[in-house]
């Protein structure tokens, strides 16, 4: 695994060349040259969720306008508005679904269109909620799960995620299949946006869920369901919500696309230098125009502080994690290529692609590096590629990715 330390950090300003790495010095001169951002302001389309908070910190404290734009962040109802809006124009950019946008490249998440990966915004955070009808009839975890799953014709179990291609499709059918339960087989899965979750499992559309933050918590919150697993503790340190947009986008306006990203990396490093700058994001989101719920329902989690609903209760060593020198938000051609090999597990690819070009078309590094930059104080890994162990064992590290789509035993028939 590529490390990335202290005295990494610090020596980042000796590579380019002494002043021209301290924040605000080479900023100022791009806005003030020809590396101005040809745009004044920049569209952003979030979904009311907790790892949004860097598009709402960067916004509130003016991380923007220090990069020369305006940044208006539009609040969707769902991820397909996200994605609609998104190829249409009507948003230059969006916090969305890793996946989506994977899926958005390759024509299996709506017509294909050549796709941006900017940054990845958040690390971790999302979870699976169960029912408090499940609690009651004893399931505590997967395995419990997997023993009530099988007492019933299959089907006879609703599931939800968020979106065909989004992540928590990919948190949740793993989880099930870790204890061999057929997410296409077994069970049915339905999709529901992230702010309807909860309504929909008070009402019995289902008895189980993939979101993120604030619905898991808030869940437990209503007295209708229980953490049952953290995304976190399938894959620690997994990638989440990115920065994504169009391929044409960045290419005719490569100056806003930096300081966007710069901008945003300046809200990650605010939001993860203290817990109070936490706590102050966590009230912010809870505002209207933001996530418009009780702060109460985002200060634990986004700490880390955890309470599954059922009498557990731990200090998570992998809550949601934004900035971290800068890891979190490096766009690793690894973790795009993980998700395809998601996609040709459960069919949604018919054919194995070419891993590697695709996460690299797709992951703009060089974007990334332009605005790391910019803000001073952070250097790229020395590969594209992490290793990363999931909570099966299995490692993940992106050198050989056929043999690792195919090597899993539960699968969808006739991927």
């Amino acid at each position: 695994m590529v490390e990335w330390t202290r005295r990494r950090f610090l020596q980042a300003s000796a590579l380019a060349g002494g002043a021209l790495m301290l924040p605000g010095v080479m900023q100022a001169a791009w806005a003030a040259g020809s590396d101005k951002p040809e745009l004044g302001t920049v569209r952003v389309g979030f979904i009311p969720l907790t790892d949004c908070a860097p598009l709402a910190i960067a916004a509130y404290k003016g991380f923007d306008k220090k990069y020369g734009f305006t940044l208006v962040p539009t609040k969707e109802a769902s991820w397909a508005a996200v994605r609609d809006k998104l190829v249409a124009g009507e948003l230059d950019a969006a916090h969305i679904l890793y996946g989506l946008l994977y899926g958005l490249e390759l024509g299996i998440a709506g017509k294909p269109k050549p796709m941006a990966n900017l940054m990845t915004l958040n690390q971790n955070g999302q979870a699976i909620t169960l029912s408090s009808d499940l609690a009651q009839q004893g399931v505590r975890d997967v395995e419990g799960l997997k023993k009530l799953i099988g007492q019933q014709a299959p089907g006879t179990y609703t599931f939800a995620h968020t979106f065909p291609t989004g992540t928590h499709a990919m948190w949740l059918y793993y989880w099930l299949a870790s204890a061999g339960i057929n997410p296409f087989d077994d069970v049915r899965t339905v999709v529901v946006p992230p702010p309807q979750m909860v309504m929909n499992m008070r009402i019995g559309n289902m008895v189980g869920f993939c979101v993120g933050e604030p619905w898991n918590a808030r869940a437990i919150n209503d007295r209708i369901g229980f953490t049952a697993a953290t995304s976190q503790s399938i894959w620690p340190e997994h990638p989440e919500k990115i920065l994504g947009t169009r391929q044409e986008w960045v290419d005719a306006h490569p100056n806003t696309a930096r300081a966007l990203v710069s901008a945003l990396l300046e809200a990650q490093r605010w939001i993860d230098a203290s817990p109070q700058n936490k706590q102050e994001t966590a009230q912010l989101l809870s505002r209207r125009a933001w996530l418009n719920t009780k702060e109460q329902y985002l200060t634990g989690r986004m700490l880390g502080e955890y309470d599954n609903g059922v009498g557990q209760r731990w200090q998570d060593a992998h809550p949601i994690r934004f900035f971290e020198d800068g890891a979190v938000s490096y766009p690793w051609h690894s973790d795009g290529m993980w998700f395809l090999t998601q996609f040709r597990r459960w069919g949604l690819l018919k054919t194995d692609p070419d891993y590697a070009a695709v996460a690299q078309r797709i992951n703009r590094t060089d974007v990334w590096q332009d605005a790391a930059t910019a803000v001073g104080g952070i250097r790229a890994p020395s590969s594209p590629l992490r290793s990363s162990t999931l909570m099966d064992g299995t490692v993940w590290n992106g050198t050989d990715p056929k043999g690792y789509a195919n090597r899993f035993a539960i699968h969808r028939t006739g991927a």
